[in-house]
């Protein structure tokens, strides 16, 4: 459950499916650690001999034993009927080209301290979450070649994805029916997003929908935590003790580099994806999507960057989403960090104690005008009477407009003309 075309065009779709193949090809035929989870646990050296930033220890929660079950990952093409119903047609499971693992997800993260990084761009995109006061960010220069860490943050056994094809950041808890999962690439697209299965009893998951698509655990539902994807120098800002993902991951890639150069172009075409798109928008324009139950709602990037907040209704209580500068779209440049700023975004309830605030942006400063108060992307009020306060934030995505409709057929579109 979740807590809170022209011939050019065409031509383009072509050039950017042959670009994401190859970057996918790329990340599958890199020679990896033996572990086939991936980790390292040397400390990082700088050029000139002297230590490089600051490793930190961190909790780590140790995956349940594997279990002896069918495999969903293994019989998908011919389901077995002793395993629950598939939660979708499984003919729509896509090959993404390496095999299972071929990407090799994260499972025993290393990390910096925050105020010794000097490796990423102030712009540099980093994946943001926090649990129970312990901040952490997941450079997407990382995360574009593995997609997956198993972590533990503020003691709760999470999975951290990241879907280049989808460009969505998910954060769900690891824990389902007694067990600690440890989650792997599969190497399955399903409408063009990141397929996970998890190691102990080889069930498929969607990353999208935090739900299983077919194996023995498919009863299971997946807790969602927020996070959001924004610009290295803010969350630094924000969170100066906070711990960086590091790149010594023990497999070998090259980090800071974007296997899918232009991958972002709004008039692309998206790999793999069959479904039909939504023609309000095109496949690849970015949405800021958010969820109440069965109701869904998607702000539009560029009229969300336009206004700085937008309000609206999800499920008849209020929510506001904000955006501020400063986060480079991974997918764009051939450098992760060197691509367009698209800035980044949060949502929030706007409700602090008795009182609903009403929020607007100037330059990308965000007040309220209530009380005049500063608030970051964070949803912290950083200046103002209500300086130190915190809106509680509502689990969003960024995303490409064809993911977010073929997820959630029936959302609304909140602008800031109104809905």
């Amino acid at each position: 459950m979740r807590r809170t075309s022209s011939t050019r065009q065409k031509a383009t779709g072509r050039l950017v499916v042959g670009v994401a193949v190859a970057g996918l090809l790329a990340a599958a035929c890199g020679p990896v650690d033996a572990d086939e989870s991936g980790g390292g646990a040397s400390s990082p050296i700088t050029g000139d001999g002297e230590a490089g930033p600051v490793v930190v220890e961190v909790e780590r929660t140790e995956p349940s034993p594997r279990e002896d079950t069918r495999p969903g990952l293994t019989t998908f093409r011919d389901p077995l009927p002793e395993l629950p119903e598939p939660m979708i047609d499984l003919s729509q499971l896509r090959s993404g080209g390496p095999p299972p693992d071929g990407i090799p997800s994260i499972s025993n993260p290393v990390f910096h301290a925050a105020s010794s990084v000097d490796y990423l761009a102030p712009t540099s995109p980093v994946l943001a979450v926090e649990i129970n006061g312990d901040a952490r960010a997941y450079p997407i220069d990382v995360m574009v070649w593995h997609e997956i860490v198993n972590d533990t943050v503020g003691g709760v056994p999470v999975a951290v994805q990241y879907c280049p094809l989808c460009n969505s950041a998910t954060v769900v808890d690891r824990r389902v029916e007694g067990r600690v999962l440890e989650f792997g690439v599969s190497g399955l697209l399903y409408n063009s997003s990141l397929v996970m299965y998890d190691r102990q009893t080889r069930t498929l998951w969607s990353h999208f929908a935090s739900r299983p698509l077919y194996g023995a655990l498919g009863e299971a539902e997946l807790v969602d935590y927020p996070s959001t994807i924004v610009g290295f120098e803010e969350w630094r800002d924000a969170y100066p003790d906070g711990l960086v993902l590091s790149r010594d991951t023990g497999a070998d890639r090259p980090y800071g580099t974007n296997p899918y150069p232009g991958y972002d172009d709004v008039g692309a075409d998206p790999f793999l994806f069959e479904g039909e798109v939504d023609g309000r928008y095109t496949a690849m324009t970015r949405m800021v999507g958010t969820t109440s139950g069965a109701a869904a709602t998607a702000f539009p990037l560029l009229e969300l960057r336009a206004a700085g907040a937008i309000e609206t209704q999800l499920a008849g209580e209020p929510v506001v989403a904000f955006w501020v500068p400063g986060s480079a779209s991974a997918l764009d440049a051939s450098e992760v960090s060197g691509g367009v700023d698209v800035g980044a975004t949060g949502v929030f309830s706007p409700v602090v104690g008795d009182e609903t605030l009403t929020f607007s942006a100037i330059d990308g400063v965000i007040t309220d005008a209530e009380t005049g108060s500063t608030w970051n992307i964070f949803g912290k009020a950083i200046d103002g009477e209500l300086a130190g306060a915190h809106l509680d934030q509502v689990v969003h995505v960024d995303t490409f407009w064809f993911a977010w409709i073929a997820f959630h057929p029936d959302s609304s579109v909140a602008s800031a003309a109104g809905d």
